[in-house]
């Protein structure tokens, strides 16, 4: 698995020469995710980005605001690595498009969780297409000692089993959440942001949020925010949660 030698280079935006990929399959059915780390070359221009935007509240499930990432950087994110992903994810196509490009901030307090928000999910249904998360902020030192910096956890369904959301799946699923809606084993309303293995959900696999690392996997996977006690969550891109997402599609 290589990164194409022909770089891409988008207006003030470059990857970064030090680049590393890294592979990784979680759960029983081995679902592949892939991980680049020091993805741009400076992701301080994002942040400065970021900080000038205007983020807003656009949906009422993800527990923050957004705002627009720069058009270069969604360039950026179609160009050299297009085909890794396209041979790495074995996609049925020869072109990738983005449907979703946007800086993300987490600044919903614990407390004000909708049920949805405290549980694992998945965006689609769709079996190739794959979301893309950048990290942008820094792990506290106190996050860094315990290990548990902030990034993003995957999930099996106990009940079902499932750890991808198929078509085949998604009646099952939702009858078997359904049956659980009301039971003693759901997340009370004071549970605040999903912390490993539940009684309804097994972590299956975790990728820690460091500073302009990238990670790639399918959308239909089981998967949250890591979303700790130390994670500041700060409407200011420059000291909260900060990350760029992106839904990547075949075309």
């Amino acid at each position: 698995m290589l990164l194409r030698e022909d770089s891409f280079d988008a207006p003030g935006l470059q990857l970064h020469p030090a680049l590393q990929l890294s592979a990784l399959r979680f759960g029983a059915e081995r679902t592949p995710v892939l991980i680049a780390d020091q993805f741009v070359a400076a992701p301080q221009q994002l942040v400065d980005a970021a900080s000038r935007c205007q983020f807003v509240a656009n949906s009422p499930f993800y527990p923050g605001v957004r705002a627009e990432a720069p058009p270069a950087y969604r360039q950026l994110l179609l160009g050299p690595l297009a085909q890794t992903l396209i041979e790495f994810f074995q996609l049925p196509a020869s072109q990738l498009r983005l449907s979703v490009c946007h800086f993300s901030l987490i600044t919903t307090p614990p407390e004000q969780l909708k049920l949805l928000q405290r549980i694992p999910h998945f965006d689609t249904t769709t079996e190739h297409a794959l979301a893309a998360v950048h990290y942008l902020f820094a792990p506290t030192q106190d996050a860094l000692a315990q290990h548990s910096a902030s990034g993003t956890a995957f999930y099996r369904h106990r009940k079902t089993g499932f750890e991808r959301i198929t078509p085949e799946r998604e009646l099952a699923y939702y009858r078997a959440l359904e049956s659980e809606n009301d039971g003693p084993n759901l997340p009370k309303a004071d549970a605040g942001y999903m912390q490993g293995s539940t009684v309804l959900f097994e972590q299956i696999g975790a990728v820690h949020g460091r500073f302009n690392r990238i990670v790639f996997y399918p959308r239909h996977l089981l998967h949250n925010g890591i979303i700790t006690p130390d994670t500041l969550l700060s409407p200011d891109p420059r000291q909260g949660r900060l990350t760029i997402s992106s839904f990547i599609d075949c075309v």
